[in-house]
């Protein structure tokens, strides 16, 4: 295992589209170490999710977890998810505003309108299927991560760019409104 670099914005592995992996370079000895590295790296930065491509491979893999996480202290928690070549159908037109951050844009966060209910199809690291609901905040997580795959990123999702601060400025100015927004979210949908 091995912390990786993170790309930042403006590096051109952002905004490709990862290809699909394949079931034999899934079961691979270097393909697992992969997947263990972009956990620790996760990890290590305080990440609630990290796609593949932020860490310069452009293939359909992101891990998730949030667990007493610093960065973001009133997400739900998150156990330790991967998924490979996901599919994700909104299960209805309900939105909700997320204020998103990411380890890709540091120190930028804004407003983004994400579905509250999803369909996730996928596999997890070892090709065994997944096809599960999540919903409310922890929909908002799984839409970001595989946003990544598609090569986009959550600035281009910021309907209002008035919404964007700097991390020092949202705990200031927004977090406690956005703290009771989540508390809704919770309530309402569960995760």
């Amino acid at each position: 295992m091995a912390i990786l670099k993170v790309a930042q914005i403006g590096h051109p592995i952002l905004r490709q589209k990862a290809r699909p992996v394949t079931r034999d370079e899934l079961h691979t000895h270097a393909f697992q170490s992969f997947i263990d590295s972009m956990i620790e790296t996760m990890h290590d930065a305080n990440g609630a999710g990290l796609a593949a491509n932020q860490v310069h491979e452009a293939v359909q893999v992101c891990v998730m977890e949030v667990s007493d996480n610093p960065r973001y202290p009133y997400k739900p928690k998150i156990p330790l998810t991967i998924l490979v070549n996901p599919v994700l159908t909104p299960l209805s037109e309900t939105k909700f505003e997320n204020y998103e951050g990411c380890l890709s844009v540091p120190d930028l966060r804004g407003v983004v309108r994400r579905h509250v209910e999803l369909r996730v199809q996928a596999w997890d690291r070892h090709g065994n299927p997944i096809d599960a609901e999540v919903r409310g905040i922890t929909a908002g997580t799984y839409q970001h991560e595989c946003d990544h795959l598609a090569g986009a990123l959550f600035i281009d999702r910021v309907e209002d760019p008035r919404t964007l601060c700097t991390w020092k400025e949202f705990a200031r100015q927004h977090e406690a409104r956005f703290r009771e927004h989540v508390k809704e979210i919770v309530e309402h949908y569960g995760s």
